[in-house]
């Protein structure tokens, strides 16, 4: 999973709404207007902003106007974002990327910044308490949406496990004697795997439903009792040793469990209607 694809999907939410609530607030920027003076010559805001945008490029100085209307309006709304509310978003994020190790690898891969995520999460979060008061999301609604998606609200049988990835049979072998000379599953994974989207995180892969992964790793993952580690697995990819931590029943949907995510779905996807239609 790349942290890419999720961030840029909530920046483009964000940005949504900021449209939303600059429309909504008849906020104009007057690029016209005069902001300063040297020798009687007027500096017009126009000007300024084409400096600003040869010097930062106009995405940041646009960003910058975006996020002084959401600040403005917060204030003047007294809304505010807890920083227990703030952590409770990255945490999700990070784990969403398995574990905070990999998330910030991340990151740094594409040239930003846990302070940049933490800043348009906490921008996202003030306008959809702007927003979410107008928004009426009726038991029906809620029911309906249930009834017609309720495959995706039930829960298959998964498997938390870890995995290291060797190129070959006698790097395998060697992995697996050391793991039975009882060295640490994680620190072997960062030392000798080849799965560069796990390695970081000591192999992790979370939890997984069948289907998700090749069929020969898929039988050993959840064929191991919770605890145990495998033999080496061949596949197409090379020789996995697979660690099981954890696994989940399957459980049929159930709709007071999922109420309050479909929810959070519906005032989505309304914000988004809203978006659309002003745009």
């Amino acid at each position: 999973m790349s942290i890419l694809k999720q961030n840029k999907k909530t920046i483009l939410l964000i940005m949504g709404l900021i449209v939303l609530t600059a429309a909504v607030l008849g906020f104009t920027l007057k690029k016209s207007d005069t902001v300063a003076k040297s020798n009687s010559e007027a500096i017009t805001k126009d000007e300024l902003y084409n400096a600003m945008v040869k010097q930062y490029g106009s995405e940041a100085v646009d960003q910058l106007i975006s996020n002084k209307i959401v600040e403005l309006e917060a204030k003047k709304k007294k809304i505010s974002i807890s920083e227990n509310e703030l952590n409770k978003q990255i945490e999700q994020i990070q784990e969403s990327y398995g574990g905070e190790e990999v998330f910030n690898q991340a990151l740094g891969s594409n040239n930003t910044t846990l302070a940049a995520v933490k800043e348009n999460m906490k921008n996202f979060l003030l306008i959809k308490k702007f927003i979410e008061p107008e928004m009426k999301i009726t038991d029906k609604e809620v029911k309906t949406y249930f009834e017609e998606n309720k495959d995706s609200f039930s829960q298959p049988e998964q498997v938390k496990a870890s995995h290291i990835l060797a190129a070959d049979e006698k790097t395998a072998r060697e992995i697996e004697q050391r793991l039975e000379n009882g060295e640490d599953f994680a620190a072997l994974a960062k030392e000798y795997s080849t799965d560069k989207g796990s390695k970081a995180s000591g192999g992790e892969l979370g939890f997984f439903a069948k289907g998700t992964m090749v069929t020969e790793f898929e039988d050993a993952a959840f064929s191991l009792p919770v605890g145990q580690i495998s033999k080496p697995v061949k596949t197409d990819y090379g020789y996995h040793i697979i660690k099981v931590e954890a696994k989940k029943k399957a459980a049929a949907a159930n709709y007071n469990n999922s109420k309050a995510e479909i929810k959070d779905i519906l005032l989505d996807q309304k914000s988004g209607n809203r978006v659309l239609c002003l745009a």
